[in-house]
């Protein structure tokens, strides 16, 4: 294992937008600013998507602009298409240290259901806002969902997560990672989808995105970090969750999984 592990947390960006209710954007700042300030240095901020489909993060513009910008913080953004990445890319002076996210899928049901297209045309989305990024010193990294099961064709194999893997590695994307988005994943299939990113990827740019539906994400923490993994998405209070799982209770809590690593 390693000694050391980085914790990105997205509790402002994944963690609410699936909330009915919307969050002011005084209060989204506030939950990237706090964590933050206790030592944090990545965090994922919000969205650059269509209102129409996400309507809690269309204050993106206000809460880019609100934030304290600490020094040494990597700050990230979702850009899933070239608007998107137009959008965010507005407020590229402001970071020292940006990074834009894309989200692709090993399941083709969800992808059709998540975002309306296949993962072959997804794919095509991401490669100019990739680009682009890369022309603009950004940071790129990928994120694949679904990639033990998924709600609509059930357990995921391994061969999908590396045939994304490679997919996004050949468009530009600099890390990767492996989200059990609906929470049905055990430490083994983790662990298989893990190794599969690994035939393409160094450990050092692989990370692990657990959520909690069945109570396994520290389990799966866990394991990853046996294969050598030391990079990890979580947030605050457990909040977030998938809307296509039947009783899904949220993301791993980043307070929990910093007090599982402290000897």
């Amino acid at each position: 294992m390693s000694d050391f592990v980085r914790i990105v947390e997205v509790g402002a960006r994944d963690g609410l937008q699936h909330e009915k209710t919307l969050v002011p954007a005084a209060t989204k700042i506030a939950l990237i600013d706090r964590p933050a300030a206790t030592g944090l240095r990545s965090i994922e901020a919000t969205s650059f998507v269509s209102p129409k489909w996400v309507p809690q993060m269309a204050d993106n513009h206000a809460v880019m602009q609100g934030m304290a910008r600490l020094s040494g913080v990597r700050y990230s953004v979702l850009t899933p298409n070239m608007k998107g990445f137009d959008a965010a890319l507005a407020h590229r002076d402001q970071f020292a240290n940006y990074e834009v996210v894309i989200f692709g899928s090993a399941s083709e049901a969800f992808s059709q259901k998540n975002i309306n297209c296949s993962i072959a045309e997804s794919i095509e989305r991401f490669a100019p806002v990739a680009d682009a990024a890369k022309a603009h010193g950004i940071k790129v990294r990928g994120v694949i969902s679904c990639t033990v099961g998924c709600p609509y064709e059930g357990d995921i194999s391994a061969d999908k997560v590396a045939y994304v893997t490679e997919k996004l590695v050949a468009i530009g994307a600099e890390h990767i990672g492996i989200a059990d988005t609906i929470g049905v994943g055990t430490p083994r299939k983790v662990q298989k989808a893990l190794e599969a990113t690994l035939q393409h990827f160094g450990i050092d740019e692989v990370s692990g995105h657990f959520h909690d539906t069945y109570g396994q994400a520290l389990s799966n923490t866990l394991a990853a970090l046996e294969l050598g993994v030391w990079n990890f998405q979580s947030s605050v209070a457990g909040l977030g969750g998938c809307p296509y799982a039947k009783g899904a209770t949220g993301n791993v809590a980043t307070e929990a999984v910093v007090y599982m690593l402290n000897l």
